[in-house]
């Protein structure tokens, strides 16, 4: 598998490249208590309708966990790819972990692997008011090595399949507004009753990503999330706010509140800053959210 992912990386993203007809790169650093992110990325248009990319992930922990330690980087990589239709979008991101070594030798090593798809429908096209409303359905897999924490057993080394599949409504009006809706539900092949705790080293975020920076590694059961976006067409900012709610098999469930600004800073060139606000029902775990991100188009 990471063989086949250099390749990708190596020979068709710059072959893609030297006929591109536009090149976008991106960079973002993310930051809290207990986490630390940096993420790079280069995707190229090689055709009108086609983009190709490589995404590559750096993520530290900054505190130990509970049921082994993570204490080395974990690095990830990604290769999204859109396919642009008449009536549809078709993406299709594949992503690989690297092997995590185990401090503990009562653990194994971590990795990950998988895929997401999905489909973006234009359900309404209502040029002469600009009102459009669009529709992306998808589903994801993952599958990982670690450790499975079970009530009234000892913990398991094992593999670990895990399915998502999720839905968001976009629905945009006079250029300046856009209300978003998203929901995800998880699905555990290998099962899930009585699952207390896994150890490893897949970001939940992944499989499905709804109105939250967290990097969390806690299985989830659904999530239900909401964005407003405000616009300005001519020069291309835009100020946003959303809010998920997300209910966990290994964690107390979460209330997320995001606040973003994206904008220009010279031509081609746009900054986006947010802030991110996390807390359990409980209220008895609360993280703060810091992040900061940079896209140039050539």
């Amino acid at each position: 598998m990471r063989k086949l992912f250099l390749l990708l990386t190596l020979v068709l993203l710059p072959a893609a490249a030297m006929q591109a007809k536009t090149l976008d790169a991106r960079a973002s650093y993310l930051w809290s208590s207990d986490k630390n992110q940096a993420t790079a990325s280069l995707s190229v248009a090689p055709t009108y309708n086609t983009q190709a990319g490589v995404v590559v992930r750096y993520v530290k922990d900054m505190q130990d966990y509970a049921f082994g330690r993570l204490k080395d980087p974990i690095y990830s990589v990604y290769v999204p790819m859109l396919f642009q239709f008449e009536l549809l979008d078709v993406e299709l991101t594949p992503f690989y972990y690297f092997k995590h070594n185990a401090e503990n030798p009562a653990y194994q090593d971590a990795y990950a692997y998988g895929a997401t798809a999905a489909l973006t429908m234009l359900m309404e096209n209502d040029q002469v008011n600009d009102i459009y409303t669009r529709a992306r359905l998808g589903a994801s897999y993952a599958r990982q090595q670690g450790t499975l924490f079970t009530k009234n057993a000892a913990p398991e080394n094992t593999d670990y399949d895990q399915v998502a599949y999720f839905l968001q409504l976009s629905h945009s009006m006079f250029q300046a507004y856009r209300l978003e809706a998203m929901g995800a539900a998880f699905q555990y092949p290998d099962g899930i009753t009585d699952v207390t705790a896994w150890r490893g080293v897949l970001n939940q975020q992944d499989l499905a990503s709804l109105q939250t920076l967290d990097i969390t590694r806690d299985l989830r059961k659904y999530a239900l999330g909401g964005r407003f976006v405000r616009t300005w067409a001519e020069s291309g900012s835009a100020l946003y706010i959303g809010y998920s709610f997300t209910e966990n098999y290994t964690a107390d469930p979460d209330h997320s509140f995001i606040i973003g600004n994206s904008f220009p800073i010279v031509k081609n060139v746009f900054f986006d800053i947010a802030y991110n606000h996390i807390e359990t029902t409980s209220h008895k775990n609360k993280r703060d959210i810091f992040y900061l991100g940079l896209a140039a188009a050539f």
